[in-house]
């Protein structure tokens, strides 16, 4: 009975993975490449170094997962030499056939519907559709599963590398703990090797490194308020969304309708939030699950413990942070559920998927299209920013100048970062719209889905014809500046601003780095030239100097905060423009805010006093 079984999963797992080969590099597996890429410098320090995010240049060893996926596409990149989807995807099939067998092997344990479950599993639209990224959430599923099957089985110096494997993929493994200890009731041994080896790389990191990787986390935490109690709530919302999909809820209704009675606050909140049903329904369901697996003895307290570590550990609520979970729920709903519901999910796990391949997909066909001949910046993230980058791209910081003759590729749906054209215009070239004829979302602009983050909605996908994705080309053509006197708030500022200077506040200043450079048209007679800025007290810089076009205009120490006006001699009117930069000695960084701050920038010119 093993072996026809065995048989049948791994065909139905090959046949899930085979067509999608090809897909694009997608989500977060840019950031896991940029780690295999180090690994080929620092094979033992894969997360040593820094890479572009959202426009800042962050530590690698903030990144939320340890280092066995950047390990392991660091050995696929060392024997491939470059990125190929095909061989790449490929070699995480592996991930997947092992968490489909481990399954198969634990739900022989509690089900005589083993196969039915093995195949909802297979078919949890978390699986089906991030089985075919670079990510580590396969990994940590496989290991996970693969781990509780030996410990089921006595097993125990193979269940004891399994968790090894774990420990190094996520951190949230270390809840496998308390869960195989709810089985046994009593220590053993092998339930310390998860926080042996999580300790044990956090030592190895602080002795060789000076830091230990949560303590970079948790600075991060900090900086991009991953841990605000509305990003909180708005996780467990879709953590809940997402565990009425693990299984069509259908199959939630027909099991635990019961249980409706906890149900009826939380939908009525989520109607309150969003009238979309697929919102509201989804609550539903997903509390009737949570409230039905209680009484699931060891299955349910597996369900509820790993439940309750996600809603403290993760922020932003994505469906894949519940594949751990995912197998007790469908051995439970297996019992009340028939072949029907693989196929129900099947059919969405495979629809999902191929949206997900199309968006992907998308960018990869953007980024061939792009000039060769010319600089090329990227505004974006994930898979757009993978594939410009390999065509010789470059990341776009936050306050970038962007010289005239360069290209700019946007994508709004990644929060792109403000820029400025460095004495230029930004003039449109192209406009690519990503789209599917599917019209479902798992994101996607004006999509309220919840899939991968919680930020924009909490649906467990979206219904919806709308763009996925509109991405914008422009250059920057040289323009003549057109004022000589430039406030912060003038429309003309930002053709006018070349570089360090930060986004406009209040309408009327800007935060400046260490150095700014402005480019000013000259007045017809000579004048002197002003600078009006303001230093805040905890603004330690006091040394601030002028220079015109790389001469020396003015060098002073300011006697404290506040606000003041620096007024060089007068100036020849020579040519006609001026390259003015304004330079402090010393920056700072705010709590929350990743930028080097200097002082504040409200206006700069020739002035005729």
């Amino acid at each position: 009975m093993w072996k026809r079984q065995a048989v049948v999963v791994i065909a139905f797992v090959l046949a899930l993975r085979l067509p999608f080969l090809t897909q694009a590099i997608q989500g977060d597996d840019i950031y896991y490449l940029f780690g295999a890429q180090h690994a080929q410098i620092e094979p033992l320090h894969p997360k040593h170094t820094t890479y572009a995010f959202q426009g800042d240049v962050v530590s690698m060893q903030g990144h939320p997962h340890p280092p066995f996926n950047a390990w392991y596409l660091g050995a696929l990149l060392a024997v491939f030499r470059e990125v190929h989807e095909a061989p790449f995807h490929a070699a995480y099939i592996p991930f997947s056939l092992t968490a489909a067998l481990s399954a198969l092997a634990i739900a022989r344990r509690f089900t005589e519907r083993a196969l039915l479950a093995t195949l909802l599993f297979c078919t949890v639209p978390a699986f089906v559709v991030n089985g075919t990224s670079l990510e580590s959430d396969l990994p940590l599923v496989a290991f996970w599963l693969l781990a509780t099957a030996l410990f089921l089985a006595e097993r125990m110096a193979l269940a004891a590398l399994a968790m090894a494997g774990a420990a190094m993929c996520g951190y949230q493994s270390v809840v496998l703990v308390p869960i195989l200890f709810l089985l046994r009731r009593q220590p053993h041994w092998v339930l310390a090797v998860i926080p042996a080896v999580l300790g044990a790389h956090e030592l190895w990191e602080r002795a060789t490194a000076g830091a230990m990787p949560t303590q970079v986390l948790t600075g991060y935490f900090s900086t991009y308020g991953l841990q605000r109690l509305e990003n909180k709530l708005r996780n467990a919302a879709a953590l809940t969304v997402h565990m009425a999909w693990l299984v069509t809820p259908f199959a939630a209704f027909f099991a635990f309708r019961r249980e409706w009675i906890w149900a009826l606050a939380p939908t009525a909140m989520a109607a309150w939030f969003d009238p979309n049903p697929l919102c509201w329904a989804s609550v539903f369901a997903g509390v009737l699950v949570l409230a039905g697996v209680r009484k699931q003895g060891w299955l349910g307290q597996w369900i509820l413990l790993f439940f309750a570590a996600a809603l403290v550990l993760f922020f932003a609520g994505s469906a894949r942070y519940l594949l751990p979970l995912a197998l007790p729920v469908c051995i439970v709903l297996a019992e009340h559920a028939g072949y029907w519901a693989v196929a129900a999910n099947l059919a969405l796990g495979l629809l999902l998927a191929v949206v997900n391949y199309q968006h992907w997909d998308g960018y990869r066909q953007v980024a061939a299209s792009m000039p060769e001949d010319k600089r090329v910046w990227v505004n974006g993230e994930w898979g757009l920013r993978f594939y410009v980058e390999a065509r010789g791209g470059l990341p776009l910081l936050r306050g970038q100048a962007v010289a005239p003759g360069d290209f700019v590729v946007t994508s709004p749906l990644a929060d792109p970062v403000k820029f400025t054209t460095g004495g230029g215009v930004a003039a449109p070239v192209s406009e690519h719209i990503i789209t599917s004829r599917i019209p479902l979302r798992l994101i996607g602009l004006g999509s309220r889905s919840a899939y991968s983050t919680a930020a924009n909605g909490l649906r467990p996908f979206d219904v919806t014809s709308a763009p996925i994705d509109i991405v914008r080309t422009v250059s920057v053509i040289a323009r003549k500046p057109v004022l000589s006197y430039l406030r912060m708030g003038s429309p003309e500022a930002t053709s006018q601003i070349v570089s360090g200077v930060y986004d406009l506040e209040n309408e009327q200043w800007r935060w400046m780095d260490s150095r700014a450079v402005l480019l000013l048209k000259r007045p017809r007679a000579p004048g002197p030239v002003e600078v009006k800025i303001y230093l805040p007290d905890q603004a330690p810089g006091r040394g601030i100097t002028l220079a015109a076009d790389g001469r020396e205009l003015l060098s002073v120490t300011l006697p404290g905060p506040g606000a003041h006006t620096l007024t060089t001699l007068p100036l020849a009117a020579e040519g006609d423009d001026l390259q003015l930069t304004i330079s402090i000695d010393k920056t700072f960084q705010a709590p929350g805010d990743n930028r080097r701050l200097g002082l504040i920038l409200a206006a700069a010119g020739f002035t005729s006093k």
